[in-house]
């Protein structure tokens, strides 16, 4: 099979109407188990961004005008061509990412869902009759695109994170421009833009052009774009928040959490310490909805530790790529230092490593830390690492205040004997999703998703919530003949 990326005619360049020379310079695309060069990426500046939000807001009202099905068979096209080059795909998440084989899979499957969900969007109704306010009047609200929305990708799941936004997007008639992190710039990228170029996706639609801060403020700034679509750190979507808000564009942020997963004194503890184990180490603790703080009942804290600290013992670390690994590299020695920094400042307030703590490269060891105070760094910070904090509280009413002690509020899982029991303390999460006995790392293509305070304002996906965030109301009248006025 040819693949996608078979050719290095795309490398130094980034993709609009086809593939041009980018105006900010190239940079190389390393692996991070090893440190080789996999590609050169082409680096966007303004002046790059600016050309392509134009050539999008040109070519979108075209796209607006063609039928919901035919925008629908062109995703369904996308979804076709990735499930053929599903192990290019993989492949470039392990390398270029640090994926282990099984969240690189996972991570397809979850875009190849989105993208079916995409598909649907077109032929769903998209506007209501509405009552008539006097006779010879109809009156319709009707859903139309934004126009060219922006997107700007992290580098923690870079393919889920580019396509779940870009694909409704595209799907509800709007052009999109996407930055994607240049960490993981061709496969949160350049493997997107040729999908879609594949897909048969009509030039000018779709333009991905990696880059830093500067571009993503020239794109959150930018008169032709009409909403981002930001997925990343709080401190950095503040920032796009409020660059964006000054042009009085729609902005959805999805940032961070530190998210807990409580253990009732009714839980199965060696489930709940597999749900906690899997919930604090997927892909490094490298994702948003990573079990940040376990809260457990002291009657069973015990135990839970034990259990945990002897699983993270247990799972090996090294390079996903050429070794049978459960966690592989973190993304770069700034992500690993300050891992390491919260660890030793948070034993230096007094909590006790129980499994873990030390690194080799950017090979960070699963890491179980006991006693953990609500005062400590790993309890009030966002790790993002293979690290589970333990915290132990009296009674259920301390684990709700404890979880809700935070201005993250994105997930919360709950594992408990009783699923009346979870139900009656999830209501009281301040949070923007609960699991009950399961773990915070859940995502389906047809659920909103979003969080409440420093997690952000968006619940783009679903397919509610995107005709919610990727159209906008239009109210129309229709009169058989006009009539005169009193003035």
């Amino acid at each position: 099979m040819t693949e996608l990326l078979d050719d290095v005619s795309w490398q130094g360049k980034i993709y609009g109407n086809g593939w041009t020379t980018a105006h900010g310079g190239v940079l190389d695309s390393t692996e991070p188990a090893t440190g080789a060069v996999l590609a050169q990426v082409g680096l966007a500046d303004a002046d790059d961004v600016a050309a392509a939000t134009a050539r999008a807001a040109q070519a979108q009202a075209d796209w607006a005008a063609a039928t919901g099905p035919s925008r629908a068979a062109v995703i369904r096209k996308a979804a076709a061509v990735l499930a053929d080059n599903r192990a290019e795909f993989e492949r470039w998440l392990v390398r270029e990412g640090g994926a282990v084989p099984g969240k690189a899979a996972f991570e397809v499957d979850l875009v190849l869902g989105e993208l079916w969900e995409a598909a649907a969007l077109p032929t769903q109704p998209w506007g209501h009759l509405l009552p008539a306010s006097e006779p010879g009047r109809e009156s319709v609200a009707r859903r139309v695109p934004l126009g060219v929305v922006g997107v700007i990708s992290p580098w923690n799941f870079p393919l889920i994170l580019s396509v779940r936004a870009v694909a409704p997007a595209l799907a509800l008639g709007n052009a999109v421009v996407l930055k994607p992190d240049v960490q993981t710039a061709v496969s949160g990228g350049t493997l997107v833009a040729r999908l879609f170029e594949a897909a048969g996706l009509p030039d000018g639609l779709l333009h991905v052009l990696p880059g830093g801060a500067g571009p993503g403020a020239a794109l959150a700034e930018d008169p032709n774009v009409a909403m981002i679509a930001f997925t990343g750190s709080t401190a950095v979507g503040r920032e796009v928040g409020a660059t964006a808000g000054r042009t009085l564009k729609r902005v959805s942020l999805e940032l961070g959490g530190n998210n807990a997963l409580i253990v009732l004194d009714d839980a199965d503890l060696e489930i709940a310490s597999s749900a906690g184990a899997w919930g604090a180490f997927l892909h490094q603790g490298q994702v948003c909805m990573t079990a940040g703080r376990h809260i457990v009942l002291e009657s069973v804290a015990d135990e839970y530790l034990d259990r945990l600290a002897k699983r993270a013992q247990g799972l090996p670390v090294g390079d996903p790529f050429t070794g049978q690994v459960a966690l592989g590299p973190l993304i770069n020695e700034r992500q690993r230092d300050n891992v390491h920094r919260i660890v030793e400042e948070t034993v230096g307030a007094g909590a006790e490593v129980r499994a873990g703590g030390t690194y080799d490269g950017l090979f960070y060891q699963p890491t179980v830390l006991a006693g953990v105070t609500t005062s400590m760094p790993a309890f009030r910070e966002e790790i993002f690492g293979p690290v589970a904090p333990v915290v132990v509280v009296r009674d259920e009413d301390e684990a709700v205040a404890v979880a809700n002690n935070t201005e993250y509020g994105l997930v919360a899982a709950v594992q408990t004997g009783s699923p009346d029991r979870g139900r009656d303390l999830a209501r009281r999460l301040r949070t923007g999703i609960v699991h009950i006995n399961d773990q915070t790392l859940n995502n389906d293509a047809y659920a909103p998703f979003g969080g409440t305070g420093a997690s952000g304002n968006g619940s783009r996906f679903g397919s509610q919530s995107s005709w919610d965030e990727f159209t906008q109301w239009q109210w129309v009248t229709f009169r058989e003949q006009a009539h005169a006025f009193p003035f």
